[in-house]
């Protein structure tokens, strides 16, 4: 049974969620990529400093974006949108010093996310967001990551990501993998921790280059056992890509939205389709 589900700010309930324990058995440890050589393919996952008060986990997968959760654009304290000039992505961040700096000069997050202290899949669900960069990173350390669909159940994934307990470089959990998907969430067997939010969630299981599949926005206990919530992150994606054709992120935006929901004709015109439980 799914309990004790925490978002990385807040307590949520959840519904059941049927697995076998032997589904993490054979997850493999977190490993620290503590030199360069250690790091080297990772350097497009980041630190993002979050207002000079805390940070998240962010990944590059276009020159000049950067995908994370939604949840690291608030303010906890005040449920209020964090200005995104207040935000710095760090490339590769590692022992004080990053590939690349860069400001954000647009934010858009998902517009049916919404932050109110109150918590659901839906909103776990939704909590995906795009930065663009004031600047492209064009350096040859620096290789963007392609996307993928969602993965199945089994699939084997990994995460990399900092935490509070290992900020100063990020660390690789590279076998874990899909305990389920529910209502729009990916519930995933990898060990994730506050500053993990927003870390890319990888495939690799054609064993070509990683691709990231999901981004994390939670953490939570199945049995005692710690797991990873995350976005199916494919059509989230096309509506966040959307939102930045259409010129919004320039100003701080209200969200939600006044309505709460995408239009229908938008739906439509990326071709994007919410997944049914």
């Amino acid at each position: 049974m799914l309990r004790k589900v925490f978002l990385c700010l807040a307590l949520i309930g959840f519904a059941p969620v049927l697995m076998a324990p032997a589904a993490w058995a054979q997850d493999g440890a977190l490993k620290r990529l503590d030199t360069g050589d250690d790091s080297r393919g990772w350097e497009a996952v980041g630190r993002l400093e979050i207002n000079g008060t805390g940070f998240c986990t962010g990944a590059l997968i276009d020159e000049r974006l950067v995908l994370t959760a939604a949840h690291c654009l608030y303010d906890k304290a005040t449920g209020q949108r964090i200005d995104h000039a207040k935000v710095e992505f760090r490339a590769g961040w590692r022992y004080g010093r990053a590939e690349a700096y860069r400001a954000v000069r647009r934010a858009v997050v998902h517009p049916e996310y919404s932050f109110d202290g109150h918590t659901s899949p839906d909103k776990v669900s939704n909590d995906v967001a795009l930065l663009e960069l004031q600047q492209p990173i064009r350096t040859t350390s620096v290789t963007p990551f392609a996307t993928d669909i969602r993965p199945r159940k089994g699939a084997r994934v990994g995460v990399v990501s900092y935490a509070h307990d290992r900020a100063d470089a990020p660390s690789l959990q590279e076998i874990c993998s899909v305990m389920g998907r529910q209502q729009g969430v990916l519930v995933m067997s990898c060990n994730v921790d506050f500053g993990s939010s927003g870390a890319p969630v990888f495939s690799f299981d054609d064993g070509g280059a990683p691709r990231i599949v999901s981004v994390v926005s939670a953490k939570a206990e199945v049995e005692g056992q710690h797991v990873a919530l995350g976005t199916q992150l494919e059509e989230p994606l096309m509506i966040l890509r959307q939102e930045l054709a259409e010129g919004r992120g320039v100003f701080l935006d209200a969200s939600p939205r006044e309505n709460g929901f995408v239009d229908a004709d938008k739906r439509r015109k990326t071709g994007a389709k919410f997944v049914k439980p």
